[in-house]
C-alpha cells in the first residue's frame, strides 16, 4: 500500500513537509518500499490516515533514494517510524531504550493511533519526549 501514501523524493522534500506543518504531527517511515517489514507497516499506516488525518499527516521517504537522513538519524534499520512536530524530532518511550523512533513493524492500528495521539498530545504541551501508552520492552523476549 506504499502508493497509496504520498512519498518525499528528496532530502528538500522532507525538510518542507517538516517545516511547513504547523498543527499537526508528521509521521515519516524511512525505509525501503519493497521490504517485507515496511510493506507490514505501510499497511497499518495507511489503514489509519484516515482516522488521524486531523492531528497528523504521514509521508513515506525511500532511504536508498533519499539518503541524506541516513547517517543524521541512524536509519540502518529496514523500517523506522519517526514524528515531528513544529520542526521538532519528537521522542516516544516505547520501554526498548531507544527513544528516538520505531524501528519495528507496528501491526496493530489501535496501537498506533495511540502513540500518535499521545505524540500529538505531549508536542502541543512542549515535551520533546513522551511515553508509550504501552510497554515494547518485552516485545523480543525470547
Amino acid at each position: 500500500m506504499s502508493y497509496m501514501l504520498p512519498h518525499l523524493r528528496s532530502g528538500w522534500e522532507v525538510d518542507q513537509a517538516i517545516l511547513s506543518e504547523e498543527d499537526r504531527v508528521v509521521v515519516i517511515r524511512f525505509g525501503r518500499d519493497q521490504d517485507q517489514t515496511c510493506m507490514v507497516q505501510d499497511e497499518v499506516l495507511f489503514g489509519i490516515a484516515e482516522k488521524v488525518k486531523n492531528f497528523a499527516v504521514i509521508y513515506l521517504v525511500d532511504i536508498d533514494e533519499v539518503p541524506d537522513f541516513n547517517g543524521m538519524y541512524e536509519l540502518y534499520d529496514a523500517c523506522t517510524t519517526m514524528f515531528f512536530y513544529r520542526n521538532k524530532h519528537i521522542m516516544v518511550d516505547l520501554g526498548t531504550g531507544n527513544n528516538n523512533k520505531i524501528n519495528w513493524a507496528l501491526a496493530d492500528k489501535q496501537e498506533l493511533i495511540d502513540i500518535i495521539e499521545i505524540v500529538y498530545r505531549g508536542a502541543r504541551k512542549g515535551r520533546g519526549l513522551v511515553v508509550s501508552p504501552k510497554d515494547y520492552s518485552t516485545k523480543y523476549r525470547y
